[in-house]
């Protein structure tokens, strides 16, 4: 995996509660982060699935030339206007048009010891 791949999958999405826990201080989300260590910016397509209604595909972002992006899956300004809601389950597939590496994170703030995950998606 010199430089990621062009295929990415994220199968357990779910936002959580925004503000489970009274003055947290923490907002319950989840996040896309994507890496392009390449020399050239890259287009990458977000097709989001769900279980009881049709895909949204190829929403279009693009990340520029080495570096780091991250989405907040609960902004839809920040991924093309789609509007996930909470605790509604879906997956994710990340298409590039060049390797990159793709990091999966959510921050569940539904118990006074609230957790973070990170995890990296499958690439193919």
């Amino acid at each position: 995996m010199k430089n990621g791949r062009k295929n990415w999958y994220i199968v357990d999405g779910w936002i959580p509660a925004k503000n489970a826990v009274a003055n947290s201080g923490y907002e319950g989300h989840e996040a896309l982060i994507i890496l392009n260590c390449n020399d050239k910016p890259t287009e990458c397509f977000l097709d989001f699935y769900f279980e009881d209604r049709e895909p949204v595909e190829n929403i279009s972002v693009t990340i520029p030339a080495k570096r780091v992006k991250c989405f907040r899956l609960d902004k839809k300004e920040e991924i093309g206007g789609v509007e996930l809601g909470r605790l509604c389950q879906y997956s994710l597939r990340v298409r590039s048009a060049a390797a990159v590496v793709v990091q999966f994170g959510r921050m569940d703030v539904t118990q006074e010891n609230c957790a973070y995950i990170g995890l990296m998606g499958y690439g193919e």
